[in-house]
């Protein structure tokens, strides 16, 4: 799954992007998630669950990759 998530505020909680863009069905699925280890920001490791997301980042993991822009 490749999405572009279009960021209309300053940033968006890590946990809170994975489940709007569906790769987890819930907020506390979603932070499971990322304390196992699945989630990589800027292909980096990440285990903050409300780690700050800003534009021009990228978020993926096995199956998903979620590129982060200014909304129009």
């Amino acid at each position: 799954m490749n999405e572009v998530y279009e960021l209309s505020g300053d940033y968006i909680p890590l946990c809170d992007l994975l489940k709007t863009c569906g790769v987890c069905d819930t907020g506390g699925m979603a932070k499971h998630f990322i304390a196992e280890g699945n989630v990589l920001v800027d292909g980096q490791v990440e285990l903050r669950k409300t780690n700050k997301i800003r534009v021009g980042q990228l978020v993926s993991g096995d199956g998903f990759t979620i590129k982060v822009v200014a909304a129009a």
